[in-house]
């Protein structure tokens, strides 16, 4: 088995910061209001009030190649950054980044934006459920680019109808496409996009090339350029490794 490693890494995070400022300055229901002939009256200083990033505290769930590139970001934002990791700490990150470990509870209660990251498995599915949402602040926001299981979606949409969190930015869901009867659909505080992490063209062309390459050297008998056996390849990653 082979992967294409981590050239998507810089692009996910890339679309993980717009959905994370996107969200939080409303960008969509701004956007709505211009077209539909719906802004009236100028400027006005009550007219679409979001929240603020910089200065905010960032929780980054999943500290890999994918979280450690959002955690960059979010410095030049004056971020705060907390991270849970599943598997032990990361002191070089920590040391490089100056993020801190904390427990998920602790993470869940300081967050002004809760970013996922890590991997699907056994471990991880719907670890952010009910208890979470609860635990967060009512201005929070959930955001995720990973994998849709990592959330309890039953969860975080009665989250978002009682106001136990501000909104969320989603690029996965649970089934994709969502069904057209799925709630997330019709709310307002929600930003939705169609697991697009890696699509820009510059990405998604070299993602084809490490594919095809890896293909010939399979076929040649040679080691793929990134392999998901532990045993062969120059990048051992796991096969659930977008993130972390």
């Amino acid at each position: 088995m082979t992967t294409t490693g981590d050239i998507l890494t810089e692009t996910v995070a890339d679309l993980t910061f717009a959905l994370i400022l996107g969200v939080s300055r409303l960008i969509t229901q701004a956007y709505e209001l211009v077209i539909c002939n719906r802004w009236k009256y100028g400027w006005d200083a009550n007219l679409m009030l979001g929240s603020d990033v910089h200065n905010k505290t960032l929780g980054i769930v999943g500290l890999g190649k994918i979280g450690s590139a959002v955690a960059r970001r979010a410095k030049g934002f004056n971020m705060e950054i907390l991270y849970r990791k599943l598997h032990g700490r990361n002191v070089r990150l920590e040391n490089e980044l100056g993020v801190k470990a904390v427990s998920m509870d602790e993470i869940a209660q300081n967050s002004d934006f809760l970013s996922l990251h890590s991997s699907l498995n056994s471990e991880s599915y719907h670890m952010i459920d009910k208890s979470i949402f609860r635990s967060m602040k009512h201005t929070a926001y959930l955001i995720n680019t990973a994998r849709g299981s990592l959330t309890n979606e039953p969860d975080l949409i009665m989250a978002l109808r009682k106001k136990w969190i501000a909104g969320a930015g989603l690029d996965v869901f649970e089934k994709e496409p969502p069904l057209s009867a799925n709630p997330l659909l019709k709310m307002k505080n929600v930003l939705l996009t169609p697991h697009i992490g890696s699509a820009t063209l510059s990405t998604r062309t070299k993602m084809a090339e490490v594919a095809a390459k890896n293909l010939l050297n399979v076929l040649k008998e040679k080691s793929p350029v990134y392999s998901a056996n532990s045993l062969t390849g120059r990048s051992h990653l796991k096969i659930n490794s977008k993130n972390e």
